[in-house]
């Protein structure tokens, strides 16, 4: 089957970087943030084994429900304990240790465009679509229910942006097209919208192999080619407290089979669904989850997966989650410092608990920001666009996000200490009584000597005033209206995209998934 060639890559990235910048987009190359500074680590190294051994604790004494024969069995048969009600299992510290030892500390997934491959682990970060609110609003339309529209144009800012790495999810739920057959639509415009990485939820066995397959066709492989790498994810949540429900072990197997990535991050909200305390929630975190990894370990040694982290704290007034927050930040740290005690990729979270995308969602949003970029993060789940703690996707917030992920790459830069950037013969130059602007320094540099924000506005009031006094929300909106009006699809090869079409016509007419039961 034909496939793009890498020629034709490289022409299309460039119209796409001349269409941004055109759109007053002046965005960073595509590419990865690595890092350059040391992560915080908040526990001394007593403190790690202190919730390294409280956590082995829980997967002992305690144990994890299992709500999935199969999985059950198959644990049985390591020689995990059952107990009586027939789900829960305890296990042996020392064996949770060695499945654990078996998952690769890093990895790549290929797309079906190879010049998207990216990296998860090794010093690096991934930035993620927000994915799976219900709602989605603007600043002229409103908020409003999900639909297939605002879906195709979310994937299209996705698309667009170089600092937005892979699509976690749909960014808002297409709820116009039945729940039967929205997987299929969803996906091919995944597809042929963008040509980045792409999640398949884990809810049912149909979504989770109809979405291989339309992977598989999409990038042109055969079945040995697809298993032979990652080419796709999906994230599953635990049902904190301590409970894997059948859905997302199901589809966690599946794709283990198959040798694609699954990130396990329990959903664990401190004075909720964990403990009030912020490394008690931490500890339940991490048995939820290494207890995912071990299964499985089991059904394919050296499957790459993620250990996630989603711990925050609740408003203890209304029971409302709350993002952003000190515990947040922290909870983050701990989380990136444990991943790295247990050699596996770490998955973050950019979240805020704003109702619309204002002061308060951007505080909130550079806070989790903060939290796991200091942590080192690998994997970082709604970067961009999430509001109202994840129930709405924020057209304008997409923009605002992006504008401080790019200026989070910059900030990792590495530091380049040579004669020129030391500067001596231009202080010397300029001396005690000139200025640096007019200096041969200055004018061989001042074009590339600093970052080049897309939304800031760095004019003064009267200047701000004239141009009609907008607000970042405002520039937000405008700019994404011209995003949408610039962008090009991809290019996907038309035996390609003909074969996707009849996969999906064949799935519709066998009734796509079971809904009703």
């Amino acid at each position: 089957m034909a496939r793009t060639r890498p020629g034709r890559t490289n022409r299309r990235q460039n119209r796409e970087q001349a269409a941004a910048e055109a759109a007053g987009l002046h965005q960073l190359p595509w590419g990865q943030l690595t890092y350059v500074d040391r992560p915080i680590d908040p526990l001394d190294e007593e403190g790690v084994q202190k919730v390294h051994d409280a956590a082995m604790r829980v997967l002992e004494d305690i144990g994890i429900e299992f709500l999935n024969d199969e999985a059950v069995e198959i644990l049985r048969k390591a020689g995990c304990t059952v107990g009586s009600n027939g789900q829960n299992i305890r296990f042996d510290r020392d064996w949770i240790m060695a499945q654990t030892a078996r998952a690769p500390s890093s990895f790549t997934i290929t797309p079906r465009n190879p010049a998207r491959e990216i990296e998860w682990g090794n010093g690096k970060a991934a930035f993620g679509m927000v994915a799976s609110p219900p709602n989605s609003m603007d600043l002229v339309g409103g908020r409003r229910v999900g639909n297939r529209k605002d879906y195709q144009d979310l994937l299209r800012l996705s698309q667009s942006f170089n600092c937005i790495n892979f699509n976690g999810g749909y960014p808002v739920e297409p709820i116009d097209i039945h729940a039967s057959i929205r997987h299929l639509d969803a996906i091919y415009d995944l597809l042929t919208l963008t040509d980045k990485v792409l999640h398949a939820y884990s809810l049912g066995p149909e979504r989770v192999e109809d979405a291989m397959e339309m992977v598989r066709i999409g990038a042109g492989l055969t079945h040995e080619e697809f298993e032979a790498k990652p080419r796709m994810f999906t994230n599953i949540n635990s049902s904190s407290p301590l409970k894997h429900d059948w859905p997302m072990l199901d589809g966690a197997m599946r794709l283990a089979r198959r040798n694609q990535p699954v990130i396990i991050a329990p959903f664990t909200l401190a004075g909720a669904m964990a403990p009030v305390t912020i490394v008690g929630s931490v500890v339940q975190q991490i048995a939820e989850a290494l207890a995912a990894v071990a299964l499985l370990q089991e059904i394919r040694p050296g499957v790459p997966v993620v250990m996630g982290a989603f711990t925050s704290n609740v408003d203890m007034k209304s029971g409302s989650p709350a993002f952003g927050t000190p515990e947040y930040m922290r909870a983050m740290q701990i989380s990136g410092q444990m991943a790295r005690f247990y050699g596996l990729p770490w998955r973050g979270s950019n979240a805020n608990a704003s109702n619309a995308p204002d002061g308060q969602a951007v505080w909130e949003s550079q806070n989790s920001l903060f939290s796991v970029l200091s942590g080192h993060c690998n994997v970082i789940f709604h970067a961009a666009g999430w509001v109202e703690g994840g129930l709405s996707a924020s057209f304008e917030k997409v923009v605002i996000d992006c504008e401080m992920i790019q200026q989070w790459m910059y900030y990792n830069r590495p530091v380049k200490v040579d004669e020129g950037e030391l500067a001596v013969d231009a202080i010397r130059e300029v001396g005690p009584n000139g200025h640096f602007f007019g200096c041969q320094h200055t004018q061989d540099r001042y074009r590339e000597a600093f970052y080049n924000p897309f939304l800031s506005d760095w004019r003064n009031f009267e200047a701000w005033v004239e141009a009609g006094a907008q607000s970042s929300h405002e520039r937000a909106h405008h700019l994404y209206k011209q995003i949408l009006r610039d962008y090009e699809a991809p290019p996907i090869d038309e035996a390609i995209r003909e074969e996707l079409q009849a996969f999906m016509a064949k799935r519709k007419e066998e009734g796509g998934a079971k809904t009703d039961f």
